[in-house]
């Protein structure tokens, strides 16, 4: 079977979507998934290429156990719309950046990340940089939540999984 490929995008990389490939990672490998996907994050700016995710984002992350020290900040390129059968957008301004830089046969592929999580009547995951550590820990509820409606809206899709 071949891997569904996820791709969680933000604006630098380095708090939200490694966050969310940290997240999704973990969930999947908790149900036994991870053979059946390939998944990855990047920003829409390279503001902090080859850097590691803000250390605010690894520490609370760390306290439910989802590891992202591993992972290097990297900005999408043309060929990730080809790649990827998702590519998971935080919020409308990365969202909008993807759409307008898309060619027009992909962009099926681009989706608010949240919409996954439609029970909490946000669409977008608020960038946390700028906040204090609340701010990180906000974001993981989001994620995570979003994570599992996401894996859960594969089951009827792309997946045989079993509950």
């Amino acid at each position: 079977m071949e891997k569904i490929k996820v791709l969680f995008v933000c604006m630098g990389n380095i708090c939200r979507s490694p966050t969310a490939e940290g997240v999704f990672v973990k969930l999947i490998k908790d149900r036994a998934l991870e053979s059946s996907f390939l998944v990855d994050s990047a920003g829409t700016h390279a503001y902090h290429e080859g850097e590691v995710p803000d250390s605010r984002s690894q520490q609370a992350a760390l306290l439910r156990d989802v590891k992202l020290a591993h992972i290097r900040a990297r900005k999408v390129v043309m060929g990730d719309f080809e790649d990827f059968d998702f590519l998971l957008a935080m919020d409308d301004d990365n969202h909008a950046l993807l759409m307008n830089a898309c060619p027009e046969q992909y962009k099926a592929k681009i989706h608010y990340f949240l919409d996954y999580a439609p029970h909490l009547k946000v669409r977008e995951v608020p960038d946390p940089y700028y906040g204090g550590v609340y701010g990180f820990e906000k974001v993981l509820d989001l994620i995570e939540e979003a994570s599992v409606g996401f894996l859960e809206s594969l089951k009827t899709t792309r997946l045989q999984i079993n509950s």
